[in-house]
């Protein structure tokens, strides 16, 4: 292995300035047996590179090549595999793991330690050395062919080790100096040895004559250590007198530390102080404010709005820790709890008062006008009641005025004290639902006189409690629950209750009129229904939003967000349109959000309109079914403007409501024209004619094409119409098979011709295929009924040339039928004979006369069935004089009438009648 090692040191490594520190013989783990060595080389030159080089015999035997190379900073792991027992395998895990087996485990072993030892000198990033024993890694590699690098000496090589440029040169030139160097060795070495005693023996002198100089140096360094000595005393002593100097000014630091800390607190003390001061103290004129300031008028609400807000700031400041211990903190706060107290007792208080006076104000407006609808609406020909009742709602907003100067003090009270800014809400939706509902109901009672122009005989309004009596029994109430805001309501509900009574009865009698049909009313009427409606939304829109607007921004809601976490004894129920909460300690839970508390609001405030609005709904339906088709249309447009505006609002949703009941009356109205076309019964004595139901379609198509033009819902409309010509058609076949007097084609063709001139004349696009079909069956129906009513009006001749055709259907030819016994030129002169001009003409006549009797004057459709005959009638003749030409050339035989003589006869027969 030696002769190896030196071997790949001289051939492969000297050249690149490298020397070799440890061979391995390895072969690649798992395949065949390929020796080659791996060689641990660093650098003769600084900076050192340490190198892993892979070295193996070329092909041919005679020399070694290097074959890889990597850096030891590259190599991450060495896994000798087994660190107990003796195992050749090993693995270096570079960008790859490469697996080895050694020839022998103590070359691995000593080479292991060599990469040990180069990664200790060499490398900041130590490898990872896996199963290999401690000692391996401790101990010094021996000495002998496998001696690696000297733990402390870095140019510590084995025994053999070459000479540089330098050593060289200098023994060639010593070895020139003598001549026998070569020849004779040993002469050389004794000669170098006397030389070397010769050199030695004058380093000797050299010393000894220098003893008097080491004497003198001695001599200064003990001087010089006595100077130092004096030096150290001088230095105590100084150190002494500072010393006192030192605990003065000691005491004059912790003197001055203690001022600067008490100056310090005092900064502190001060700035707290001037905290609480600045952030804890209210001003005299706020308190003034909240204890006597006047509600009542705008400057008095400006400057309690502005004390309350600092109220408000003053109880929110964040107080530091501590302050909430001191007592004038707390005495502070116990007296701004009490300002509060007051002037949310006082605000809840005045405004529960405005609330009452000014309801009481609208109520009185109210039975002024309940009264006078009254004594108009009693006398049934006054046209008071029709045409001087304004249709309108009463306007509120000087009302949302007035008070909308205290919306930022609902915010506060919302924000201070919730108890109370509940009761005021739940007291403004019980003023305010008693309000509306007289309002509505009066309202709707006028719309109900405007489209029916009556009211029930001997009913007066004039029996409702006297307006004074009754304002003041309502104030009376109103006043008895301002002092406690969630106080009993009993008298309003009374009130109400009785108020109510009389709406509805009047309702009733209105509901009680005998149905009436749609013939009995025109144009003009469901005009006037259209615009009754229309109106009634109308009012109704603009005030929903109104009030909606007006609560949001009166008692803060417009924000859709959680309100702060709250406590609610029991969960509120919404039964019937009216919202009851029961509470603990005055503190709700939170509603899920404001804008639900806003829509709960707007459903107790006007629980009356959606009742109100299908009773209206119920009327128009009653008056006339077609009226459905209006309010499907109004009510749609409304919505779907509702919901332009907010998808989940009160009005989006009660309009969405309604008009699922408006869709069931129209659906409803389509489902009773079926039905009534289902149930037709024709007459056994008269002609049939333009079916009633055909009539009536055309009737529903015009006025839907009018009403529903540019409408959002013409999709239910196109499913209506798909409903209705079906069972129109249907129903007509239905008639036709059922008809005695009337032929089922006369049927047919007149009412499929209806049919087909109101589509066309409408232009409905989605019944496009049924008016083809109509068309079709139409033209079917004329062509069977032509054919079937003219018949055979030349019946011997047309018998005659029957056979003719026969026999040239057997294969005679038609030149040769002439030669038949029964049909030579003899029998065919004696059949024309039989049919002269005059009495083709009659024959004409009665058949025109029959045709007269079949159809109906209304569709006039005489002269078209009478030309479609003559047409029919002189194909006919055109058949028999072709058959005359082919089967009877030159037999000069004609028919005793022309094509002139038939046009003529059909013409003067259409002119006599």
């Amino acid at each position: 292995m030696t002769a190896i090692k030196h071997a790949l040191q001289r051939d492969i490594f000297t050249p690149n300035d490298e020397r070799l520190l440890s061979i391995v013989n390895v072969c690649k783990a798992g395949k065949k047996k390929r020796n080659c060595f791996l060689c641990a080389t660093v650098t003769t030159e600084r900076p050192v590179q340490v190198n892993v080089v892979k070295v193996k015999k070329s092909d041919k035997g005679d020399f070694y090549k290097r074959q890889t190379a990597w850096t030891l900073r590259d190599l991450a792991v060495v896994d000798a595999k087994d660190a107990v027992k003796e195992n050749p395998e090993f693995d270096l895990h570079f960008d790859k793991v490469y697996k080895w087996v050694a020839s022998s485990t103590a070359e691995k072993n000593t080479f292991i330690s060599c990469i040990w030892k180069l990664n200790q000198r060499y490398l900041r990033k130590k490898i990872d050395f896996v199963n290999v024993s401690s000692q391996l890694l401790e101990e010094s590699v021996p000495s002998g062919e496998n001696q690696s690098v000297a733990g402390g000496d870095e140019e510590a090589v084995d025994e053999y080790q070459e000479l540089n440029a330098r050593e060289e040169q200098d023994i060639e030139i010593m070895m020139e100096g003598c001549e026998y160097a070569i020849s004779n060795a040993e002469a050389f070495a004794e000669k170098l040895s006397r030389e070397l005693q010769v050199l030695d023996g004058a380093n000797i002198q050299s010393i000894m004559a220098s003893e008097k100089q080491v004497n003198i140096l001695m001599t200064l360094l003990d001087e010089a250590l006595k100077e130092v000595d004096q030096i150290e005393l001088k230095l105590s002593s100084y150190e002494e007198m500072l010393q006192s100097v030192k605990e003065q000014m000691d005491q004059i630091s912790e003197s001055n530390h203690l001022i600067h800390l008490s100056n310090t607190n005092n900064v502190k003390l001060l700035s707290e102080i001037e905290f609480l001061v600045n952030h804890m103290d209210l001003a005299k004129g706020h308190i003034k404010a909240l204890l006597d300031g006047d509600l009542a008028s705008s400057r008095g609400i400006e400057a309690c709005t502005n004390a309350a807000d600092a109220l408000l700031q003053c109880m929110n400041v964040a107080l530091r820790p501590g302050h909430d211990m001191l007592y004038a903190v707390k005495q502070q706060q116990q007296r701004f709890s009490d300002l509060r107290e007051q002037f949310a007792r006082r605000l809840a208080s005045h405004l529960n008062n405005v609330f009452v006076q000014q309801f009481t104000q609208t109520l009185l407006q109210l039975y002024n006008r309940s009264y006078y609808l009254s004594v108009s609406g009693y006398d049934q020909s006054s046209t008071l009641a029709q045409h001087s009742i304004e249709l309108t709602l009463p306007n509120h907003h000087p009302f949302h005025r007035d008070l909308l100067r205290y919306a930022k003090l609902m915010e506060w009270l919302k924000s201070t004290d919730y108890g109370k800014y509940e009761g005021l809400t739940k007291n403004y939706m019980d003023y305010l639902s008693r309000l509306y509902d007289r309002e509505i109901k009066d309202f709707f009672e006028v719309a109900k006189i405007k489209m029916t122009g009556t009211t029930k005989e001997g009913k007066k309004f004039a029996t409702l409690p006297r307006k004074e009596s009754a304002v003041k029994q309502e104030t009376e109430s109103l006043h008895g629950s301002s002092g406690k805001l969630t106080g009993s309501t009993s008298s309003l509900n009374k009130l109400s209750v009785q108020s109510s009574g009389n709406r509805r009865s009047q309702s009733s009698s209105l509901l009680d009129m005998g149905n009436m049909s749609a013939s009995d009313l025109d144009v003009a009427d469901r005009t006037k229904f259209d615009k009754i409606f229309e109106q009634v939304l109308s009012e109704l829109e603009p005030l929903c939003l109104a009030e909606q607007d007006f609560i949001s921004k009166f008692f803060k809601l417009q924000q859709h967000q959680n309100m702060p976490g709250t406590t609610m004894s029991e969960a509120e129920e919404l039964d019937g349109g009216t919202l009851s909460r029961s509470y603990n300690s005055g503190v709700p839970q939170a509603i899920s959000s404001e804008k639900d508390m806003i829509r709960q609001m707007m459903i107790k405030i006007f629980r009356c309109i959606e009742p109100e609005l299908n009773n209206l709904i119920a009327l128009g339906d009653k008056i006339d079914s077609f009226n459905s088709l209006y309010m499907l249309v109004k009510m749609s447009h409304h919505v779907w403007t509702a919901q332009n505006v907010d998808p989940a609002s009160f009005l989006s949703t009660t309009l969405g409501n309604v008009l699922v009941t408006v869709k069931r009356n129209f659906d409803k109205c389509i489902s009773n024209q079926i039905r009534q076309m289902e149930e037709v019964k024709i007459s056994k004595k008269s002609k049939v004619g333009i079916l009633p139901f055909v009539a009536e379609f055309e009737e529903f198509a015009a006025l839907a094409e009018s009403i529903f033009k540019n409408a959002e819902r013409r999709g239910d409309l196109d499913k209506a119409y798909i409903k209705l010509i079906r069972s129109v058609f249907i129903n007509v076949e239905k008639v036709a098979n059922e008809s005695q007097k009337t032929p089922r084609d006369v049927v047919m063709m007149e009412n499929f011709h209806h049919i087909f001139a109101t589509l066309s004349r409408l232009k409905i696009s989605c019944l496009e295929a049924e008016k083809k079909e109509a068309k079709q069956k139409y033209t079917d129906h004329l062509q069977s009924y032509v054919i079937y009513s003219l018949g055979q009006p030349l019946e011997k001749l047309n018998h005659f040339f029957e056979g003719v055709e026969a026999r040239v259907a057997q294969g005679i030819r038609e030149e040769e039928v002439s030669y038949q016994l029964a049909f030579n030129k003899q029998e065919l002169r004696k059949v024309i004979k039989e049919y002269p001009g005059k009495e083709v003409k009659k024959g004409l006549d009665n058949l025109y006369k029959k045709v007269d009797k079949h159809l109906c004057e209304e569709e006039n459709l005489l002269q078209v069935v009478w030309h479609s005959m003559q047409d029919e009638f002189i194909r006919q003749y055109k058949h028999f004089e072709g058959l005359i030409a082919r089967c009877y050339p030159g037999s000069g035989v004609v028919m005793e009438f022309t094509i002139q003589d038939i046009l003529d006869y059909c013409s003067s027969i259409a002119q006599s009648h």
